[in-house]
């Protein structure tokens, strides 16, 4: 994970560095490499999806395997959702090294942390509505199968859509509100069988428990990211892939924070040994289940705001939302969950809606091109007339 980080920020100064002209003054150089190209944007985009597929669909599998195998700390699984923040603190000494070395202006000193305190305190605010989000979402995988809260979860595109309208203004194409349709039409078909996944041993008073608390997590969460790509507009400096590296560390640092808090008074520190002794399939697979459900989950938060950089909140929720049926079907295939047909109409109909968003970005993307070439050629053929008069 860290070498693809470093190639993130890598090709982005690569692509950067080739785009300035030799010619300019050094502070112009050096302000124009704060620009990131379209190329650039892209590529990030794409290792970011990448990051946030993983985390998406491997987070809720190791966290359903620590439940389903004796575990039963809500709050622990809660902080391990952020816990795994300190291996960024490493990608950013590795950036802080390479822009040191690449630095252009040798006569001031390389920055170190680029994060302004105005900042800084939104994104804390940010990290503790995140902490409070794991814990909803850690009590709801505890009670209710994967596929039952993967299926719970998918309403939260609407949620997105809903904040990122009003925060952000987001502006929706045909495109996008044809994806939104269908990505809620296939969380509707997956919730025609929901009675029949209750675990054994479970209470109803559990199980609707469970399923309230997954819905709060969707809806909490659907604010999240849009308030996320707020805090990038209201910033008052400029975003780049190493502030939003940043802002992924102090944002996780306080949401473990919170549920650390909420680990100390249910004494979950002290039943930690205990529970690791206890566990079905023992005491060093327990350690390796929480290690790699931390790492897992950095993928999650880190490729949902890359994402978020590189486009929008919304592009954001649309992936989360599609890769909740693929979730389901890896549950099936790992944990023998049932795979009811609605399952399947309801994949088909979130890839739809995937590709319907991806073809709406690019036609309106090559309309925009267009547009900027003939009146580019306007500028030209203008320039040309005042030229021979």
């Amino acid at each position: 994970m860290i070498f693809i980080l470093f190639c993130q920020y890598r090709f982005q100064y690569l692509i950067q560095l080739k785009t300035i002209p030799k010619t300019k003054p050094l502070l112009l150089q050096l302000t124009m490499m704060n620009t990131v190209s379209p190329k650039t944007k892209n590529t990030l985009l794409i290792l970011s999806c990448i990051l946030l597929s993983i985390g998406n669909c491997g987070g809720p599998l190791i966290t359903r395997l620590y439940f389903i195998h004796g575990g039963n700390r809500v709050w622990l699984s809660s902080s391990l959702e952020t816990a795994g923040w300190p291996v960024f603190i490493l990608v950013l000494i590795i950036l802080y090294l390479h822009r040191r070395v690449t630095n252009i202006d040798h006569t001031k000193p390389t920055k170190l942390i680029y994060m302004r305190p105005r900042l800084f305190f939104a994104v804390t605010f940010i990290g503790l509505i995140t902490g409070l989000d794991d814990y909803l979402y850690a009590y709801g995988v505890a009670r209710l199968p994967i596929s039952t809260s993967a299926l719970i979860l998918a309403p939260h595109l609407a949620f997105v859509a809903f904040f990122a309208y009003l925060l952000v203004k987001q502006k929706f194409t045909p495109y996008s509100i044809n994806a939104v349709v269908l990505l809620t039409v296939g969380a509707g078909v997956l919730a025609l069988h929901t009675s029949s996944d209750r675990p054994n041993g479970e209470s109803k008073k559990e199980y609707m428990l469970g399923f309230v608390m997954t819905v709060a997590a969707a809806l909490l969460y659907g604010f999240v990211l849009p308030l996320i790509e707020l805090t990038y507009k209201k910033a008052n400096q400029e975003i780049t892939y190493t502030l939003v590296v940043e802002i992924q560390v102090i944002m996780c640092l306080f949401a473990t924070i919170f549920c650390m808090v909420g680990m100390a008074f249910n004494n979950d520190f002290e039943v930690i040994p205990r529970e690791a002794k206890e566990f079905e399939l023992g005491q060093t697979k327990y350690y390796a289940i929480l290690c790699s459900s931390a790492l897992i989950w950095q993928c999650f938060f880190l490729g949902a705001i890359g994402v978020i950089f590189c486009a929008s909140s919304l592009l954001s929720g649309i992936i989360i939302a599609v890769l909740l049926p693929v979730t389901e079907v890896l549950a099936v295939v790992f944990y023998k969950e049932k795979f009811q047909v609605e399952k399947g109409v309801a994949l088909v109909l979130s890839l739809w809606g995937f590709t319907s968003y991806f073809y709406g970005e690019y036609i309106y993307a090559k309309k925009a091109i267009n547009g900027c070439q003939s009146s580019q050629q306007s500028a030209e053929l203008t320039q040309d007339s005042y030229s021979s008069v």
